[in-house]
């Protein structure tokens, strides 16, 4: 692979974020529409041609708003929360892969921002840190509700960022790495089984795996029936009842830019990324496949709003502690003991 100039590299990171907002915007369109067919409803019509033009609509309202400070808040705290937030989640775009290398106008240019070789990681790491910025601005807020919700986020982050990362053990045993990217490649391959010839995806040797990470990240995205940390009927609005205003949708953009993320992750760690039907001749094609499975992936979180009521708290952390950790404790152990054995040094 060509080493690419650094000019490239800003402008396919510049164009990455820039997808991911837009993409972000189109998912609350996209929610709304899907929530409103599944209750008989028609959903956004009025604003352009099916309601396209909704998220801009729903842009503007927020900017035009007044950004209200409660008196007793931490003001410089309260300020920079949301953004760490926001931030975290974007960077994490950065070691997302869409693709190999394709040549444009003559430079090579790769079609991911960092191939890091703990990549995995770096994904894991940055999706704790959004966490912080929950609990500042559930601080900063200088209000009961708030805090009781940063409170709640942090312990549910803590509980269910462990089952993330175990249930991916497996994935790192047999792939032997922790770069996104190889592990995706390493999937593009084919599986035999006597006549049958299947894709090399982890979701077929790691189905386990794979169901505890659905689960874990929607707890993790504070997504329902894991939205505790917000909690309407209990805590108001949890940890962003004083945010109002364009402070406020930086929590916003930050959930629905964690949901977008964390479906580019499943999809590249369990269904093969870019791996699909002419996808090894047109990269074009490899990008339509991974963004078909990432829809795939959204569509689940919002039939999961639309279908399951809010657990109670103590039935939240009684799955993750009780149910996951035992069961994707169990996998990593039989995914040990198999890889030993195929590298003949079990006995």
């Amino acid at each position: 692979m060509e080493p690419q100039p650094i000019w490239v590299t800003f402008v396919v990171a510049f164009i990455f974020m820039n997808v991911l907002l837009v993409g972000m915007a189109y998912m609350t369109w996209f929610e709304r529409k899907v929530l409103a067919a599944m209750q008989d409803r028609l959903g956004p019509t009025r604003t352009g041609p099916h309601g396209l033009l909704q998220p801009i609509a729903d842009g503007i309202k927020l900017l035009g708003k007044e950004d209200l400070i409660p008196a007793a808040a931490d003001r410089l705290v309260f300020y920079f929360a949301p953004l760490v937030v926001f931030v975290a989640a974007v960077v994490r775009v950065a070691v997302i892969p869409f693709g190999n290398q394709i040549t444009v106008f003559g430079h090579p240019v790769n079609l991911f921002v960092a191939d890091l070789n703990v990549g995995a990681l770096f994904l894991l790491a940055f999706g704790s840190i959004g966490v912080y910025g929950i609990i500042l601005g559930a601080y900063a807020s200088a209000n009961r509700y708030s805090l009781l919700g940063g409170l709640r986020s942090a312990a549910q982050v803590i509980s269910y960022e462990i089952i993330l990362g175990l249930s991916l053990v497996g994935i790192f045993l047999l792939s032997q790495s922790l770069s996104v990217r190889q592990i995706m490649l390493l999937q593009t391959a084919s599986l035999q089984l006597g006549p049958v010839t299947l894709p090399n995806w982890f979701i077929l040797s790691q189905p386990l795996a794979f169901v505890i990470f659905l689960i874990a990240a929607v707890a993790e995205t504070n997504r329902a029936p894991f939205d505790l940390p917000e909690a309407e009927t209990e805590l108001v609005s949890g940890f962003h009842t004083e945010y109002s205003a364009f402070r406020f949708s930086f929590y916003f953009l930050g959930e629905y830019i964690n949901m977008i993320i964390v479906s580019l992750f499943a999809a590249t760690m369990f269904l093969g990324g870019i791996d699909g039907p002419g996808s090894d001749r047109f990269w074009v094609l490899g990008i339509f496949w991974l963004l078909v499975k990432v829809v795939f992936f959204l569509f689940f979180y919002v039939w999961l709003r639309a279908t399951l009521p809010r657990f109670r708290y103590d039935q939240l952390m009684g799955i993750a502690w009780k149910v996951l950790l035992p069961l994707v404790l169990i996998n990593i152990i039989v995914t040990a003991l198999i890889r030993l054995a195929g590298n003949g040094q079990l006995f």
